[in-house]
């Protein structure tokens, strides 16, 4: 009995983890400019979305928006989203694949080039 319940729970695991991606929202137009389409950010000065944990992208745009967390430009920004576009935008962001940091080994170094 305890292997036909284990086997149910890893085949549900197996199914959540190969669930569809979400539908790209319209929204993601607000947020395409900076931080990239798919979450990859357009300018290294910007941060990166995708692959964010949904619920931490959530946190990060209400905090914007009721001004918990201080930015013009995010601020600014946040005000025309309703809490399903945040929703929606974190579960689009949360979906894509993350990009790895590679550092520019031959940028700056102490601020110096």
């Amino acid at each position: 009995m305890n292997k036909i319940v284990l086997a149910a729970l890893s085949l549900a695991v197996v199914a959540s983890a190969h669930a569809e991606a979400p539908a790209k929202p319209d929204k993601v137009i607000v947020c395409a400019a900076c931080h990239g389409e798919n979450g990859v950010a357009t300018q290294p000065m910007y941060p990166n979305l995708a692959g964010q944990q949904a619920n931490y992208i959530e946190h990060a745009l209400h905090a914007y928006k009721s001004g918990e967390r201080k930015n013009p430009i995010m601020s600014g920004q946040v005000t025309g989203l309703s809490d399903a576009d945040i929703k929606q935008l974190a579960a689009w962001f949360s979906s894509q694949p993350a990009k790895d940091y590679v550092p520019d080994i031959d940028g700056p170094v102490g601020g110096k080039k």
